[in-house]
């Protein structure tokens, strides 16, 4: 039994606990359509947080602090938010000069960019078989022409789509597995010219329960009919244990893979340059990432790279080199990110029925934070002794790349108020579980 003074604790631990639960709920939930906070079920436990548990908290944890913000130009109102330019409001961000507010943690230069509420819907997608976009991509070589693939239990398929959201074509990989595919990524094969594809089968709800992760490697269509296309498997462990990872990227110029993993301490990982078939291939720690990542791209000149989160997203020079936070619109739940083929727009996506793609302009003052360094630039930086390996754009040099609890200044992804939110839940149910632990000994 517990002394009297053990009891007093746990009592006050519950109270504290779900007194703080209400206030930052009520800070944090959606403003205007009572549905509380979304909880995350997904496909399993994705690491400790239920995916989308349909406007309850179904997995116990809730994944968006639904900020209430504003919907902008061109932003979804079906849930209730008010409008106006203030899209970050109500998650502890200040918006005056694009400076954030101090939130318990730094982000890079503290700059948030913002895109004139230019962002609009570029199209939603029509085939009711896409129900979980989580990839996207913009075909390297047609015009108009945009893919995408569902989560997982989908099946090794995925979609070309039109400008209008109509399915094109769809195909199947033959000889691949579909166990968690978490994104999708686009490149330039510079020996054919011809446009690849890549599917990253890199989900990992149990944080190491697969010995392995695998991402296939696939010859875009030169048509778009239905057909079955061959694919490469290439299979990936990471160097310091398994991850659950969302996110894909590949260098246009080298073709160097990355993989962003999707954890409170998220990382990007660097593939070797020469991929091998016949062994597994080992992903090595580069940089830090936002705190839950759901997709990355590079920018199509190769001078830059965004991260997604759930809550916006991050336009990187380098590896632990943040240019600026960009403001995203308002999503259901935000799963990808891909550029347009110019390098001046972000596309970005949604899971859900006839989700909504948005295309969002990038700002002026990050285009050209992001634009190519002149070739002496590149030349002296190219001299300069670093960690990377040759052939590639000079990386960050290992001492600017920081990593652990304060991210290095990097974007973190989520509003302190969303973690502090989730703290005071589990602390509070620690309390209630001791409470009746106790009443029933």
């Amino acid at each position: 039994m517990l002394s009297k003074p053990g009891e007093v604790l746990v009592r006050v631990l519950a109270v504290a606990g779900l007194t703080a639960a209400a206030v930052l709920a009520g800070q944090g939930a959606r403003a205007g359509d009572g549905q509380g906070v979304r909880g995350d079920t997904g496909h399993g436990v994705r690491a400790g947080m239920a995916r989308d548990a349909e406007y309850g908290t179904r997995g116990g944890m809730a994944r968006e602090a639904e900020r209430g913000v504003g919907a902008g130009a061109g932003q979804e109102t079906e849930r209730g938010v008010g409008t106006g330019a203030g899209q970050e409001a109500e998650r502890g961000v200040g918006t005056g000069a694009g400076q954030e507010a101090e939130r318990g943690v730094r982000a890079g230069a503290g700059r948030t960019a913002r895109a004139d509420g230019g962002e609009r819907i570029l199209f939603r997608f029509k085939d009711s078989r896409i129900t979980e976009s989580s990839g996207l991509a913009v075909s390297p070589t047609g015009k108009d022409v945009y893919y995408t693939h569902n989560d997982s239990s989908a099946g090794p398929v995925f979609f070309a789509v039109g400008p209008d959201g109509r399915t094109r074509a769809t195909f199947t990989l033959r000889g691949a597995a579909s166990r968690d595919w978490e994104g999708m990524a686009a490149s330039i094969d510079p020996r054919t010219g011809r446009g690849v594809l890549w599917f990253a089968d890199i989900g990992d709800n149990l944080e190491g329960a697969w010995p392995d992760i695998s991402v296939y490697r696939v010859a875009e269509p030169t048509a778009l009919n239905d057909a079955v296309v061959p694919a490469v498997r290439y299979r990936f462990r990471y160097e310091d244990g398994g991850h659950n990872a969302e996110g894909i990227m590949v260098h246009p110029l080298t073709g160097r893979l990355h993989i962003v993993t999707k954890q409170f301490a998220g990382a990007v990982y660097q593939a070797p340059k020469q991929l091998r078939t016949d062994r597994v291939n080992v992903l090595r720690k580069v940089g830090s990432a936002p705190i839950m990542a759901t997709d990355a791209a590079y920018a199509p000149d190769g001078s830059s790279f965004v991260i997604r989160t759930y809550f916006s997203a991050t336009v990187y020079r380098a590896p632990g080199e943040q240019i600026a936070r960009v403001t995203m619109p308002e999503l259901r739940q935000a799963e990808s990110i891909t550029y347009t083929r110019d390098g001046r727009y972000l596309l970005t996506g949604s899971e859900g029925s006839r989700s909504p793609v948005y295309r969002v302009p990038l700002p002026r003052e990050v285009l050209d934070e992001a634009a190519p360094e002149p070739t002496s630039a590149r030349r002296q930086a190219a001299s300069t002794p670093t960690s990377g390996t040759p052939g590639d754009p000079a990386p960050t040099p290992v001492a600017a790349v920081k990593t652990g609890a304060d991210g290095g200044g990097a974007d973190t992804g989520v509003p302190i108020s969303a973690v502090l939110l989730w703290l005071a839940i589990a602390a509070g149910a620690t309390g209630v579980i001791a409470l009746i632990a106790r009443r029933t000994r």
